[in-house]
């Protein structure tokens, strides 16, 4: 199986896995991964049955790229430890686990998901485990989430959760969410994971809200973002993708750079811009994510 760990995940779409019309349609956007969901978009009495799905829709089609990614019910239902013994296998390379709170809740995740692992002769800790930070809870334990010892690459953002946890109104500018976001950037870097994963955006036919919260989202540090319509991924793809201007500007910035260092000098000027290494450095990184994305 890929390692997830090597390619930039920027588009996470999901969609319900007891619906086969759109799990068909779900793997023909081009989306980075996706997620089968068995939690918020499965009633209660589809929830057994929709397990099953899963497996069958993931295991009937090669991986050609695409990360597969099923999302378990939160710890504090019935359905969770079961979702996990059920869907697990070979076919999948990863767990969206919803609304954790601590260390101790990813803690108890990754058990089960290691016993899971191991009854289907799998290696233990070879799938991914995402965690969607979205309560004021989570959000204020994202330190502890992000460094607690744990197979996480990365978390994601759940604004909707987060903000009818705290009665805020999410308007277009997303004020509300800048405290959440600088938390989850600020706990990743400090536990030395991917980029986090920003939020949905219900607003399906607004794709200027959509590219909006996106750049929001970046702006924060973000890598990508969740996604609920086929039609947001290719948005997510221009937002998270570095574009030929910043592949230009940064590839003259590394090269002049360069020049000026062979020199003895530490810092120069291009374009009106000052340059030292903390700019080159920003400027390989963006090189670097234009490579793994062959842009």
């Amino acid at each position: 199986m890929t390692d997830s760990t090597a390619i930039p995940l920027r588009s996470f779409l999901f969609t319900p896995a007891n619906h086969p019309r759109r799990v068909e349609k779900v793997f023909e956007v081009g989306a980075d991964a996706v997620i089968l969901d068995l939690e918020d978009a499965v009633a209660i009495s589809e929830k057994a049955a929709a397990r099953e799905c899963v497996v069958e829709a993931f295991s009937a089609r090669p991986h050609s790229g695409t990360q597969y990614y099923v999302r378990v019910n939160s710890l504090d239902t019935p359905y969770c430890e079961d979702d996990i013994k059920a869907t697990v296998g070979p076919w999948l390379h990863g767990v969206v686990l919803p609304k954790v709170e601590s260390g101790s809740c990813l803690n108890r995740a990754e058990q089960w998901l290691a016993a899971a692992e191991a009854a289907c002769g799998m290696p233990v800790g070879q799938l991914d485990l995402m965690p969607i930070i979205e309560t004021a809870a989570g959000v204020e334990s994202a330190k502890e989430i992000a460094t607690t010892n744990s197979r996480i690459r990365r978390m994601a953002f759940g604004g909707g959760d987060y903000t009818l946890d705290l009665n805020y109104e999410w308007n277009a500018d997303e004020a509300v969410l800048a405290y959440a976001r600088s938390k989850l950037s600020h706990a990743a870097r400090l536990g030395n994971l991917e980029p986090p994963i920003d939020t949905v955006v219900l607003q399906i036919r607004d794709d200027e809200r959509f590219v909006q919260s996106a750049r929001y989202g970046k702006q924060f540090g973000f890598g990508g973002k969740l996604c609920i319509h086929p039609s947001q991924v290719p948005l997510t793809h221009d937002v998270f993708t570095p574009s030929a201007e910043e592949i230009a500007h940064a590839r003259a910035v590394v090269a002049a750079f360069e020049e000026a260092e062979a020199a003895g000098m530490a810092s120069i000027q291009l374009d009106g811009y000052f340059i030292d290494y903390p700019i080159v450095y920003k400027s390989q990184r963006i090189l670097a994510l234009a490579e793994k994305l062959q842009v």
